[in-house]
């Protein structure tokens, strides 16, 4: 007999507070996710060095991923398309590192987060 799992047997409703009602969760839109459109750059720690990424954004969310500069093998290159690509699809950074690749994962998603947040900051306050 397959054992359940725990998240299997809850009801959808539950989704979002599993979840956190993190920017990007299930893809889902979030009101505090807005960026100062234009392109940054951000870095993170690889196994082999500094991974270097640029991102563009526009008020709601990444638009592309381009990875500039790096020092890691081809399957951590590998790897790091793969969470490009996912970024991409859910608009978030909280995705899981790939096996086998974890430091490089790790400093991949560095980067971008430190791109997206330096779109953040550039974003103009909003009043309210």
């Amino acid at each position: 007999m397959k054992k359940k799992t725990v998240l299997s047997s809850l009801p959808v409703v539950w989704l979002p507070v599993l979840c956190g009602f993190a920017a990007g969760c299930l893809g889902l839109p979030s009101a505090q996710r807005w960026f100062q459109p234009g392109i940054y750059e951000g870095t993170g720690r690889g196994y082999r060095g500094t991974i270097r990424v640029q991102v563009r954004v526009s008020a709601s969310g990444m638009e592309d991923i381009e990875i500039l500069d790096h020092r890691e093998d081809r399957f951590a290159a590998a790897a790091m398309e793969e969470l490009r690509d996912a970024a991409l699809e859910y608009g978030a950074t909280d995705i899981d590192a790939v096996a086998g690749a974890t430091v490089s994962s790790k400093g991949f998603l560095r980067a971008l987060e430190n791109a997206l947040e330096a779109a953040k900051t550039a974003a103009p306050e909003t009043g309210g």
